[in-house]
């Protein structure tokens, strides 16, 4: 009986290996795709050679190592998107460079427009290892208002942009946050959690610039080898761009949104924004997709809440533990009432205190709730967490987002704080798995940087801008893949669709001109993919 020739494939691919990630199977030679899901594999590099056809792109690869497209499970891109026009400093080495680099900007920029700057720096990587002042700032610029961004959580304005936003020695401090002042009540320019009070007075972001940020951000994602991200801090306006660019087909990489309630403080205030967002919830685009919705617990570097005082630059009283961003009680109530509207939570908790306060909550709603399904509530950090915690999270089913980037680039401002003990035991992928908790991987920038081989290079080896710090928590290289591939799609709840190079599942997959999975330490970190691949589409690639 003669056998059926079946119709071509859109894509062959043949590469020295490509690793499925299915438990067992040796690296495979050859892979299909048809649509946008893989639709064969084989181990011999020929194997596919009859699902090529005229009209089948072929990727001949021989010496290339093939991989799933990662996962970043906790970034900013709408941060990146911002700040994809702004000012890059984090090559300034000193104050004197950082201020060059706004001056020449504000050489080219017309009087009285504002001046940003992209927010992935650390001020301890300057010589001075500190944060401008607003005096300072303006002997770059006095034509201009001028806001510094440090992370998500920092902010530096000069004269004119103190003075635009109505910050001055009567302000209070924003909720949750706090205006750095000299002996004189006066700003001194830095503010910690400021945003509320800046946010009204920065211009209406130019919708073309938007959308363009946006674009080169996702596809700035997609060079390192990320695939798709969460991004976990959303407005509705920004989920509103988001599906503009989808809809144009420019998007880089994948989205899973998480509604962000920063400076939120009441129960309505997260009812609203459910009611805003209500249709998003039955949008079935692998592209974008709502994941559910972000709170904080407690804070970052400068006020995490710890079990045990420490000695922020800020407050350098002793006896300080950080602090909590919400009632407990009110936020509680809050998550109830996102659960109980079918939305998944995920919830900062960085400190000790911060993960203990979170494990009792997260316990009380499943006991008031139960039967919610697996991944409704969701740590994002876990950064300092003891044995005892960790444990409790696995027996919770609590999966947990750990960010080993954001580590690798604050650990020497945050040993000042914390002390180096402290710090080397910040995120312990090593032993959260060894508890049995689920464990997925991101990068948390803009405090971290974001890229494959670069989080592959810190969770392995807890190496940092500050040495080596709590080497016995580092995984291995398969682990490591597994944090941002098959674990990050249990996270999202797309087991089905990705995480795997199998058919069936969409054919996102990342191509490396050395496997990642068994180069050197010393170049992983610098490694990045030839080609990312999305449904089968090329979104970075040789030009």
């Amino acid at each position: 009986m003669p056998t059926s020739t079946p119709p071509p494939a859109d894509l062959v691919l043949r590469a020295g290996r490509i690793h499925t990630l299915v438990p067992g199977q040796e690296p495979q030679r050859a892979l299909a795709v048809r649509g946008e899901r893989v639709f064969a594999v084989s181990a011999a590099p020929d194997g596919l050679d009859r699902l090529v056809g005229p009209a089948t792109t072929l990727l001949d690869l021989p010496g290339a190592t093939v991989l799933p497209a990662f996962d970043d499970t906790h970034t900013h891109l709408i941060a990146a998107a911002d700040s994809a026009h702004d000012v890059a400093v984090d090559g300034a080495r000193s104050l004197p460079g950082f201020l060059d680099l706004i001056r020449a900007r504000a050489d080219s920029t017309p009087p009285g427009e504002w001046i940003r700057t992209a927010g992935h720096w650390q001020e301890l990587n300057l010589a001075e290892r500190r944060f401008p002042t607003a005096a300072e700032l303006d002997t770059a610029t006095g034509r201009h208002p001028v806001l510094v961004l440090r992370g998500v959580h920092n902010q530096v304005l000069n004269s004119q942009a103190l003075r635009r936003c109505g910050i001055d020695a009567d302000t209070p401090d924003p909720v949750g946050g706090r205006i750095a002042r000299d002996a004189a009540g006066r700003p001194t320019g830095h503010l910690r959690g400021g945003m509320a009070l800046i946010r009204p007075h920065l211009p209406v972001p130019d919708p073309a610039a938007r959308l363009d940020g946006l674009r080169l951000a996702s596809h700035a994602y997609a060079a390192t080898g990320i695939g798709t991200v969460r991004d976990t801090n959303s407005s509705p306006a920004d989920l509103t761009a988001l599906g503009e660019l989808r809809r144009r087909g420019q998007l880089g990489c994948r989205v899973r949104v998480l509604l962000g309630t920063l400076g939120f403080s009441t129960v309505r205030q997260v009812e609203d924004l459910l009611d805003g967002t209500e249709a998003w919830r039955y949008a079935d685009d692998p592209w974008l997709r709502v994941w559910g919705v972000k709170f904080w617990l407690d804070g970052g570097i400068e006020s995490a809440a710890l079990e045990a005082p420490y000695c922020p630059a800020h407050c350098p009283t002793p006896g300080f533990t950080g602090q909590l961003a919400w009632e407990p009680a009110e936020l509680q109530a809050a998550v109830e009432q996102v659960v109980r509207r079918g939305r998944r939570v995920g919830i900062h908790a960085y400190g000790d205190r911060g993960v203990r306060t979170l494990l009792d909550l997260y316990e009380r709603v499943q006991q008031r709730i139960p039967g919610l399904p697996y991944g409704t509530l969701v740590m994002e950090h876990g950064g300092l967490a003891d044995h005892e915690q960790r444990v409790r999270a696995a027996h919770l089913g609590i999966p947990v987002t750990i960010q080993q980037p954001l580590l690798h680039d604050v650990a020497a401002i945050q040993t000042e704080y914390w002390g180096r003990e402290r710090v080397a035991a910040l995120f312990p992928a090593r032993a959260w798995l060894d508890a049995g908790a689920d464990v997925s991987a991101g990068s948390d920038y803009p405090v971290g940087a974001y890229g494959a081989a670069h989080s592959l290079y810190g969770l392995t080896t807890r190496a940092t801008v500050d040495g080596v710090l709590g080497p016995e928590h580092a995984v291995s290289r398969a682990e490591a893949v597994q944090l941002h591939t098959v674990a990050a799609a249990r996270l999202t709840g797309e087991t089905r669709l990705r995480g795997q190079l199998t058919p069936g599942r969409l054919a996102d997959l990342t191509i490396w001109p050395d496997d990642p999975t068994t180069v050197p330490d010393h170049t992983l970190d610098a490694l990045r993919p030839t080609h990312t691949l999305l449904g089968g589409s090329l979104v970075h690639g040789p030009a």
